[in-house]
């Protein structure tokens, strides 16, 4: 059965993966790659899936790691990426981390030597033509300037963001409720709240000092140089903040007006820091004004001094960084389809994940997506219970997108957590009920299980609707 050709543009992690899985359910793939012909500021050769930063995929751990849930479910999906990633693996404990040149030269011969698969060496430079029909972009996060120009005029202004500037996530329920309350600033119900939609820590000034001293002292991460410094007051690092005087933050969002603390009344804080929701579910929560440059250990040490976040896991950590992505739940449907254009579909870091593992992903998505409309059969996505389906809920949908008063609240990049899944019932052990790090150990497995469990299903019925098509 012969098909028309469906056009990628971007050769990184998710573009790669997204033409694998077309061309192994026997669709005829255009790979458009400008590294050949142009270069970026951050990779350094033009192979194909060049891992830009670190070389490590992360937990390899199916089972309490939701990155490593998802590791499993690409496996059983038969991924590129992960077969080249596992073919050139290299010693890093329990995560998986590659060669990478060994790990991209792999994944571009593989592509070069599938009869389906063509790549082009051209720069795209505005949004595939419509002659071309179905085509997927997946240009990542360094999106070259005239295909970030078209897709802004197709999409509008503000469709587009060239910074990530993101909070940290909590998982609520790692937040001790004992000492923080749930209060909305005078109480003050706006749409779909009810004046109790943030989570409040309060600190006394000691408390508040000893925060502010520590976030002018931590360890900060810089900009590369091809990022620039994008600062602009709304979006300031909360340690510069810190550096501009010891009572800026109390008088920005750590202030504490309109807010009495429900454990104890008659004190007053003297600041407070307030988070969020941040997804549907309820399961996880932002810190309100916490974008920030320290470094990953430091953001852990010194946002566990907080009080009531003593003991909090982080879904996140926080950021500042240059990031070309859409605001994918207003544009993107939930098969990842652009709403005012179907034929054209996105993949990879531009729809707003983050990290390799998710990228590809995302691609692999995309990939099947369009596989089965080109033999003639609709996409299904995965359940919202798997780890592919429950990174695309985020993508498409999971998103708070108003505050309480009705404001737009911006879509920020996210990795795989086990907070992006729908909760699950713990198995309780005769005779023992689990408590602390025993009961979020078994919260992990049955997520785990579940998630596994229901993407095979998942990819049984989907393996046979491509199967069946194709012949």
């Amino acid at each position: 059965m012969a098909h028309d050709h469906i056009h990628i543009v971007g050769g990184g992690l998710a573009g790669s993966e997204a033409a694998w899985q077309l061309a192994q359910a026997g669709v005829p793939v255009v790979l458009h790659e400008m590294r050949g012909t142009r270069g970026t500021d951050a990779h350094k050769t033009d192979a194909l899936a060049e891992l830009v930063c670190s070389n490590s995929f992360r937990s390899d751990d199916a089972e309490t790691n939701a990155v490593g849930v998802l590791h499993a479910e690409m496996r059983l999906a038969g991924s590129l990426i992960m077969r080249c990633a596992d073919a050139h693996q290299v010693p890093a404990g329990g995560a998986l981390a590659v060669d990478r040149d060994g790990f991209a030269d792999a994944v571009t011969a593989a592509l070069a030597a599938h009869p389906l698969v063509r790549i082009v060496r051209e720069e795209i430079g505005a949004l595939p033509p419509a002659e071309w029909g179905r085509a997927i972009v997946a240009t990542g996060p360094l999106t070259a300037t005239g295909l970030a120009e078209a897709i802004r005029a197709e999409t509008g202004a503000d469709a587009l963001a060239f910074f990530d500037a993101i909070a940290p996530i909590v998982h609520f329920d790692t937040i001790d409720m004992d000492k923080a309350w749930f209060q909305s600033r005078y109480d003050k119900v706006g749409p779909g709240g009810t004046g109790k939609d943030y989570v409040n820590c309060p600190m006394d000034r000691d408390q508040y000092e000893a925060f502010v001293a520590a976030l002018v002292a931590g360890d900060k991460t810089e900009f590369r140089k091809w990022e620039g410094t994008p600062y602009f007051d709304g979006c300031l690092p909360i340690e510069v903040m810190a550096e501009r005087g010891p009572e800026t933050l109390r008088h920005g969002p750590m202030k504490p007006m309109g807010l009495t603390n429900a454990h104890n009344p008659t004190v007053k804080a003297y600041a407070v820091v307030q988070l969020r929701q941040d997804n549907a579910l309820g399961t996880l929560y932002n810190m309100v004004g916490f974008q920030t440059k320290l470094k990953y250990a430091d953001q852990v040490r010194v946002f566990r001094t907080i009080p009531g976040l003593e003991n909090a896991e982080f879904a996140r950590l926080g950021g500042l960084h240059r990031n070309t992505y859409l605001d994918s739940p207003t544009l993107l449907d939930g098969t990842l389809r652009l709403k005012s254009r179907p034929s054209l579909r996105f993949a990879g870091q531009i729809t707003g994940c983050e990290g390799y593992v998710e990228s590809a992903s995302v691609g692999l998505m995309a990939g099947r997506f369009a596989a089965a409309e080109a033999l003639g059969r609709a996409a299904a996505p995965p359940p919202a219970t798997t780890a592919m389906g429950a990174l695309l809920a985020h993508i498409t949908g999971g998103h708070l997108s108003a505050d309480e008063e009705g404001g737009k609240r911006s879509f920020q990049p996210m990795n795989v957590n086990f907070g992006l899944f729908p909760p699950v019932e713990v198995p309780r052990e005769e005779g023992k009920r689990l408590r602390g790090k025993e009961k979020t150990i078994a919260k992990k497995r049955a997520l785990s299980r579940r998630a596994l469990a229901d993407f095979a299903t998942w990819l049984a019925d989907e393996n046979g609707v491509l199967l069946t098509a194709a012949e």
